[in-house]
């Protein structure tokens, strides 16, 4: 039996109370948080929706993006989940909360790959207490039913209706992918982390210059940046580009060139080089 087919909802209708600003227009990679993440979805998912309050439809950060609106608003993120299970009653929803700068496209991919259409839901374990996490999941079509009395028993914590559910669960394996940010100390402490280089085993880097043309400049939002990275060869800098940026194309329809030659996808990277990643060019 085929799974019904995967939608994908950013939640970003909360008050940002502890933030003291709009969570969802913080920048962590280059652009508002809450654009990342539907790009970061939309890579996943057949359509791609923004969980709004009624008031914030019309804000100038929501207002370009398909929204779905509270049915409930002022119950927080199952709010959300319960109005897009109710738009569209025959699609799952891969469900992540805007506040989650540390979520990349490997833990969506793995969380895809284990999806089971039996279940309520498909989340992780927390790394830090091993309780479901509902605001990185896929909830089934099927779970609109317990969500609805949840919020008729004025209950409200997806947690505790995962909990109390048979959700399968999966092992996080990076233990701070789903840390959520909520105060300005957070806000900050995270923007270090990812700006900072990670170091392979030998504690060494390289620093790299990469170039976008056509497509590339379009999903990356820019022209060239600067990447310090533990990736050793162009394969390995894609794949951890891909995670930052919308990339959907495969690197076996795309050349590469470093320092204006064409070289091979195993090419060793040094420090200083500049890469470019070709798009196919368009027309014949």
């Amino acid at each position: 039996m085929s799974l019904p087919p995967l939608f994908g909802l950013v939640l970003a209708g909360g008050t940002s109370s502890r933030m003291q600003r709009d969570k969802a227009a913080l920048a962590y990679h280059g652009k508002p948080q809450l654009q990342w993440a539907y790009a970061l979805l939309e890579r996943f998912t057949t359509a791609t929706f923004v969980s709004v309050r009624p008031d914030q439809r019309d804000d100038e950060l929501r207002r370009s993006l398909p929204q779905i609106v509270d049915r409930h608003p002022g119950i927080g993120p199952l709010a959300g989940i319960e109005a897009a299970l109710l738009s569209h009653p025959k699609a799952a929803w891969l469900v992540v909360a805007c506040d989650l700068p540390f979520l990349d496209a490997r833990i969506l991919e793995l969380l895809v790959q284990n999806r089971d259409g039996s279940r309520i839901a498909t989340a992780f374990r927390s790394a830090h207490d091993g309780l479901p996490e509902p605001l990185c999941a896929i909830w089934e079509p099927r779970s609109s039913e317990s969500v609805a009395a949840v919020i008729a028993a004025n209950r409200s914590c997806p947690r505790k209706l995962l909990i109390n559910s048979d959700a399968r669960l999966l092992d996080l394996p990076d233990a701070r992918a789903l840390d959520n940010i909520n105060t300005s100390q957070e806000f900050g402490e995270a923007q270090s982390a990812l700006q900072a280089p990670v170091a392979t085993s030998d504690g060494s880097t390289v620093n790299l210059r990469v170039q976008y043309y056509a497509l590339f400049r379009e999903q990356a939002g820019r022209s060239e940046e600067s990447v310090s990275t533990t990736a050793r060869t162009p394969a390995a800098l894609y794949a951890e580009l891909q995670s930052r940026h919308p990339f959907k194309l495969a690197p076996e329809q795309l050349k590469v060139a470093i320092n204006a030659d064409f070289r091979d996808w195993s090419t060793p990277l040094a420090d200083g080089d500049t890469v470019v990643f070709i798009p196919p060019v368009a027309g014949g």
